[in-house]
């Protein structure tokens, strides 16, 4: 006895969602930390800025993605 059809996309989706976005945060979290990218001293870098404009530009992207995802 399975489940419907919809309900197994439904919870696939969900899966799929929430594991783009951890992965997206570990490797963000991985880089900055590791590499230092997203701690500065005095002034920041303009590998701190390249850094944060990655960070960003990728989380606009993954919203819009997701949002694209769950249009129904």
């Amino acid at each position: 006895m399975g489940m419907e059809p919809d309900v197994t996309e439904f919870l696939k989706k969900i899966a799929n969602s929430i594991a783009i976005l951890l992965l997206w945060m570990l490797l963000n979290t991985i880089i900055g930390i590791k590499y230092g990218l997203a701690f500065f001293e005095d002034t920041p870098s303009w590998k701190n800025y390249l850094y944060y404009v990655f960070a960003l530009g990728t989380l606009i992207w993954l919203l819009l993605h997701l949002k694209r995802k769950w249009k129904i």
